[in-house]
């Protein structure tokens, strides 16, 4: 029985279905998909969005679906996990069949599921988890459980060849690290977030100066907001430190920048004689030294971390390349500062488009994509899987970064 049941898996890997009509309808194709493509189906709920995308080993986009949940975030005043999972619920299946539906694609001839498993929200990933296991093991589909942070490093290879190795610096609302991605997972983490990460820190600043009251940012997140406003602001009137300057790794902090701008924020309101809620008058300039600092520190140890690669002999000495994604990565400023830190240094600067540096279902097949090519990571639909909250990237190198204490010559960061 079980010999059977991994011979039709073999089968079902290696010559999927002919594509099928969905249901009753006929369903418009996005572009063509050859009879010997295989295709993966990729589910996303790790925090507040729920995604799905179906692409073909050549890395054709068929088909995707995105609810956001950031509006129903932006009125709680941050993300509330019991709220955030009863949205998946009531979204999870829509989404996964619009983005069907949108590809063309019977569910019979996916080759796989690839969901989100770790790390993230439990209540998220385990929406998503119990939706996809049920899928599979309704259509007898071989599912992987995706990192979601190796999914946001390999991103970038779905829009051009990129090859291994290579430094990655990811950062979003949830996480900010370093590592030089030697392949699919194969990882090596040079620096991690401390304590709060980069878009966390962004989006308390954001609530903190009440921008949601400001009628530029009423519809956009805390992120979004600060990029907006820092581009009328004057990031030299508030000379915030950069968090752990006298500290040699590659590791990250924010909450100290944070408590730094809560400190000047409370300073300001007394001068205005204004109450916490109330916008200020040098919100542009807050905005813009907060913006500015947070770059700041992510290059500065990005700087360090490239050096420690080269002194290690991590990256080829050919056309080396450092990716930048994660949710934060769409901000431009911080995008720009990282440009100077890789022409500093004679690396090239891959950047994902901002829509595939979010959260979303297409990085989440293609991470299932790289691991079908590679036969890494695929379980069958009666697997048992657990989803991790927490969950380690690689082989941890911190400690040996921080041994190196390598000092980083002062470049500096000077955007227009």
């Amino acid at each position: 029985m079980f010999a059977s049941k991994a011979n039709k898996l073999i089968q079902r890997l290696l010559f999927p279905f002919k594509r099928r009509r969905y249901g009753d309808v006929a369903m418009e194709k996005s572009s063509p998909v050859s009879d010997s493509s295989r295709l993966v189906l990729g589910i996303e709920t790790s925090c507040d969005d729920t995604a799905a995308a179906v692409i073909s080993e050549t890395g054709t986009i068929l088909g995707e679906c995105l609810h956001s949940q950031k509006e129903v975030h932006l009125r709680t005043g941050g993300i509330v996990p019991t709220v955030a999972q009863q949205l998946h619920k009531e979204h999870i299946e829509r989404v996964v069949q619009e983005a069907l539906e949108r590809s063309g694609v019977d569910p019979r001839q996916l080759s796989a599921v690839a969901t989100t498993v770790k790390p993230g929200l439990a209540l998220s990933l385990g929406v998503g988890l119990e939706f996809s296991r049920s899928f599979v093991r309704r259509h007898s589909t071989p599912f992987i459980p995706v990192h979601h942070m190796e999914a946001h490093a390999l991103t970038v290879r779905l829009l051009q060849p990129v090859p291994f190795p290579f430094l990655v610096l990811l950062v979003s609302g949830g996480h900010s690290l370093l590592a030089v991605a030697r392949g699919v997972d194969d990882f090596l983490l040079l620096g991690h977030t401390l304590d709060e990460a980069p878009g966390d820190t962004l989006d308390k600043v954001a609530r903190r100066l009440s921008l949601t009251e400001h009628p530029r940012c009423s519809t956009l997140s805390g992120g979004q907001a600060i990029e907006l406003l820092a581009q009328q602001g004057d990031h030299l009137r508030f000379p915030f430190r950069t968090p752990m300057g006298q500290t040699y790794d590659c590791c990250f902090s924010f909450s100290g920048l944070r408590n730094q701008v809560n400190t000047t924020i409370e300073k300001k309101e007394a001068e205005e004689g204004i109450e916490r809620g109330t916008l200020l008058s040098c919100v542009n300039d807050i905005a813009a030294a907060t913006q500015h600092t947070v770059a700041c520190h992510l290059a500065k140890r990005t700087h360090r971390a490239v050096l420690f690669c080269k002194a290690n002999g991590l990256l080829p000495s050919l056309a080396p390349t450092l990716v930048l994604s994660g949710g934060v990565a769409s901000n431009q400023y911080i995008r720009k500062a990282l440009g100077i830190i890789a022409e500093a240094t004679g690396l090239r600067l891959l950047c994902p488009p901002a829509k595939f540096c979010t959260d979303n279902g297409v990085m989440i097949a293609w991470n299932g994509v790289e691991r079908l090519r590679e036969g890494k990571g695929i379980l069958p639909p009666d697997a048992d899987v657990s989803y991790e909250p927490k969950a380690p990237l690689g082989v941890d190198l911190t400690s040996q970064v921080k041994a190196a204490a390598i000092k980083v010559p002062s470049v500096r960061i000077k955007i227009s």
